[in-house]
């Protein structure tokens, strides 16, 4: 999840791989999972990586009805103690949501929950943190209303939120970005204008990477200065070094086939 600042990081929800995963919707990333297995393994070693790092992370089970419900970041917005559930961008992911919504509630007790309604569309993965500044992409999966929805519970808390139109060669905002700290995004060159995240508080930065990896792009950055990434991203990586931050490379190639990244499968609250 992107919507939380590195200090705000300390657990995580997970969901687990369901047997039917071969059916998760790919269009973007992949053509598809097929190996289920390795799948289930690399999912275990992305929550390996988070327990190694101190983040406390729960696992819910997988509901087989629901081939992508391990997507947990698109199923609900938690900010600040605030919590938004939104209504998913696609129909067959909106019965993904409750035992999230359970959890989450029943975790947060006695924070604002809040509910979309009406045509008001937009999944978790398209929303991204820069310290106290946040960007939405207007996607395939997230529309005007779910943005102005958004809009007003930043208002609301005092933050500043931006649109930024996803091209539809790409899913979500977080599957072409991703802010390894409070003050660098990582994005790839020719999915968005250079111009697209405006002008950046001082100190911030976009770092723009080959459009090859820009499935590498999406990282997750930990309060220990250490970064998640998937294996394979030679520039991604060594721009995390020149950070001064510690790599943790992880597999995610099954996970990619299914159209998910790091940041899809987690949900910090």
């Amino acid at each position: 999840m992107a919507t939380v600042r590195l200090d705000q990081k300390s657990r995580a929800l997970t969901r687990a791989i369901p047997i039917t995963f071969d059916r998760a919707l790919s269009n973007f990333f992949g053509t598809g999972p097929t190996d289920i297995e390795l799948a289930k393994k690399q999912h275990r070693a992305y929550r390996q990586a988070m327990l190694d790092e101190g983040i406390e992370v729960t696992i819910l089970p997988s509901d087989a009805n629901h081939p992508d419900c391990t997507f947990v970041e698109d199923q609900a917005v938690v900010i600040d103690g605030h919590v938004l559930l939104p209504v998913p961008g696609h129909p067959s992911r909106v019965n993904e949501q409750p035992p999230i919504a359970e959890f989450i509630t029943r975790q947060l007790s006695g924070t604002k929950i809040c509910r979309m309604h009406g045509d008001a569309r937009m999944d978790g993965g398209d929303i991204l943190r820069l310290g106290d500044l946040f960007f939405v992409g207007r996607s395939s999966r997230t529309n005007d209303a779910g943005i102005e929805e958004l809009r007003d519970l930043l208002t609301h808390l005092g933050h500043e939120l931006r649109v930024i139109d996803i091209p539809e060669h790409a899913l979500h905002l977080t599957s072409i970005s991703s802010t390894p700290t409070d003050s660098v995004i990582f994005a790839p060159e020719g999915f968005l204008p250079k111009d697209a995240f405006g002008e950046l508080p001082a100190g911030c930065e976009v770092l723009w990477m080959p459009a090859e990896e820009v499935y590498g792009c999406n990282t997750i950055g930990l309060p220990n200065g250490k970064v998640l990434l998937a294996e394979g991203y030679p520039h991604v990586l060594q721009a995390i070094v020149d950070l001064g931050l510690e790599p943790v490379v992880l597999d995610m190639s099954e996970i990619r086939e299914a159209d998910g990244s790091l940041t899809c499968c987690s949900l910090f609250f």
